[in-house]
């Protein structure tokens, strides 16, 4: 792909893990960045990377769960750098929720950022597109987990399985306004929260960290856990040209654990 100029990404999450390095690597592709995450340490971290190598990027507060939130923060970030014409809602949680163990509270906390973060991405984008008067292309994170229910994951397998139903839906609806819609479903992927949700599922069984692990990486094709510079690799490519024809889609990023 030819070097991007002038174009504005939007990555929430972006402090850490996967969205960390969606936005180095959106940057690296010319995007100016607006690192949107709840930590502004860790996002001057990311925002510091972007600049030292030559980009451009803002840092931005955004709370996913809280719809004004999102809005004010692409407000911010299209006002501050001129622009938007990308934005990526990757900022989730997985809560390991065996059936019996699910509460309203983890239900509804991971439904209001993972779901909810979505949908209110995804209009804060439309009502920016319309302002600036173009299209635009937006991303979000769904999961393999949302292609297949995976055990002990009821809750986030729920939330993953409704990004791809709203991905499709507003797919459809925004066509017309000239914006795609799709999203990307990372599998195993050596991230903090990948590392967590190990852990929480070896404590359950009464087993070690790696043990947890290996329960999820044991059933990949490609024999290895992929790296979250696999899953920014493409994005790069739902943000960028070539993408140009493709809308409604969730693409699995998971190294050969699901076949459709």
């Amino acid at each position: 792909m030819s070097k991007i100029s002038g174009k504005v990404a939007f990555v929430t999450g972006a402090g850490q893990g996967i969205g960390e390095a969606i936005a180095l690597r959106l940057a690296s592709d010319g995007f100016a960045i607006a690192v949107a995450d709840m930590n502004m340490v860790s996002a001057q971290s990311v925002a510091d990377k972007i600049v030292a190598t030559g980009g451009k990027a803002m840092v931005v507060e955004v709370n996913v769960g809280d719809r004004e939130s999102v809005f004010a923060a692409v407000e911010k970030a299209a006002e501050q750098l001129g622009g938007l014409d990308v934005v990526v809602n990757n900022a989730g949680i997985a809560p390991i929720t065996p059936i019996e163990d699910i509460t309203p509270e983890v239900f509804r906390r991971a439904f209001d950022i993972n779901v909810g973060g979505v949908l209110w991405g995804i209009q804060a984008a439309v009502k920016t597109f319309k302002a600036l008067g173009h299209g635009g292309k937006i991303i979000s994170a769904a999961s393999q987990a949302g292609h297949v229910g995976n055990p002990e994951l009821a809750v986030y397998s729920g939330t993953k399985f409704a990004v791809r139903g709203i991905t499709q839906s507003a797919a459809r609806d925004l066509a017309g306004l000239g914006i795609t819609v799709n999203a990307y479903a990372p599998g195993i992927v050596n991230t903090p929260m990948m590392q967590k949700v190990a852990q929480d599922v070896a404590d359950n069984a009464g087993e070690s960290f790696e043990w947890g692990m290996e329960q999820f990486a044991k059933n990949i094709t490609l024999k290895r856990m992929s790296e979250a510079s696999d899953v920014a690799a493409v994005v790069s490519f739902l943000a960028g040209p070539d993408s140009d024809y493709i809308t409604g889609q969730s693409i699995v990023v998971d190294g050969g654990m699901v076949f459709n």
